[in-house]
């Protein structure tokens, strides 16, 4: 029986912001002002978001399986700190590149933001790997998926409105359309109307024409879509 996943759409959004930002820094070129600071701000909102999971699993998620597994919650916990100081080199980072005059150490800034957020990416796709592989096989050993599912429901009732805006950008461009028919439809059927809208607002921004379109029709009529 397949079991519930309770990192899946939150990591397949942390995932893609992981890949976007790396192209996005790539192709940036940094003596150029406005892609330097669009750039910035994108690998800043990064950082935070994943400060912000991190800090929702060591509440929820560890607290949950630290009666049966305290030295693998340990284990995972250092791991956080390690994740916090990669996020930490970057907002050092970002720091020198502001205060940077000559475009050869703008130049030279960006590489080294470029390096930096690499290494910041390849932990952060490592780690929840380990997870979603670990964690979950303890979760499911002492919890049912209702349990699991009402862990999650206190993450997000404790993520402030503007960072679920945006996780929930990042999760609409990870997800599968199929994954986020289904998801809308859950949230259709067991939120406030007013949510629902804000989450098909989303859509619309963030799906192209013919992933929104299939999106509705599987959710209007209950289309399979691929």
């Amino acid at each position: 029986m397949k079991r519930y996943n309770i990192f899946y759409e939150e990591h397949k959004g942390l995932r893609i912001m992981l890949y976007e930002t790396a192209i996005q820094i790539q192709q940036t070129d940094f003596i150029n002002n406005e892609e330097a600071v669009l750039v910035m701000e994108q690998i800043k909102n990064g950082v935070e978001l994943f400060d912000k999971h991190a800090h929702s699993e060591d509440r929820f998620v560890f607290a949950a399986i630290k009666p049966y597994e305290p030295a693998v919650v340990d284990a995972f916990e250092q791991e956080h700190v390690k994740d916090h100081a990669l996020g930490e080199n970057l907002a050092k980072l970002l720091d020198e590149f502001s205060n940077a005059v000559s475009d050869d150490e703008k130049l030279r800034n960006g590489n080294l933001l470029y390096k930096a957020f690499i290494e910041f990416m390849i932990f952060n796709l490592q780690y929840m790997a380990k997870e979603e592989d670990i964690i979950n096989k303890i979760l499911w050993r002492h919890y049912t998926d209702e349990d699991l599912k009402s862990i999650t429901a206190g993450i997000i009732a404790n993520i402030p409105p503007v960072k679920m805006g945006q996780f929930t950008k990042w999760m609409m461009r990870g997800l599968s359309n199929h994954e986020i028919a289904g998801w809308l439809k859950e949230v259709k059927n067991t939120a406030p109307e007013f949510v629902f809208e804000s989450f098909m607002q989303t859509a619309s921004e963030q799906l192209n024409t013919q992933r929104l379109q299939l999106v509705q029709e599987a959710i209007t009529e209950g289309v399979m879509v691929v």
